[in-house]
């Protein structure tokens, strides 16, 4: 068993979904590692991850205007916490009912993801972040 550590930079341009499949599975794949389980770590607390559908985009608006009416952005007293906007408690609230870790598995060299997921970072805040994702990959390069 091995293991491999890598970081991800990416800059988001505002709310939304970014899509990171090619870059995790390329990444993945150079591992050499035929089986094995990638978990992907998302170090920002208004900022999430998901595995979601990547044929339509109609997905990403329904889920973001979905968001939008579960989690309203601020204003007018409806959070406490408003230090960087009206947009920030709701950003802590949408990580927090998403995911800010997933873990997939590698087989036969490739990330066993379904015919139509893909990998997304999921953006909460109005204004572009700089955001960092954590890959760690255990695996091994033989088969069992």
């Amino acid at each position: 068993m091995e293991q491999r550590l890598h970081r991800i930079e990416i800059t988001t341009r505002g709310r939304g979904l970014v899509a990171i499949t090619d870059r995790v599975c390329g990444w993945a794949m150079r591992q050499g590692f035929v089986t094995g389980l990638l978990t992907i770590w998302c170090r920002h607390t208004s900022a999430s991850l998901l595995v979601q559908e990547n044929a339509s985009p109609d997905v990403q608006t329904d889920l973001e205007a979905f968001f939008r009416r579960l989690v309203p952005d601020g204003g007018g007293g409806r959070y406490r916490h408003e230090d960087e906007g009206p947009d920030d408690m709701p950003a802590h609230i949408r990580a927090a009912l998403t995911q800010t870790q997933l873990s997939i598995p590698l087989a036969e060299g490739q990330l066993v993801l379904g015919t139509w997921q893909g990998i997304y970072l999921w953006e909460h805040r109005t204004s572009p972040h700089p955001r960092e994702l954590v890959l760690h990959l255990l695996g091994d390069r033989e088969r069992d």
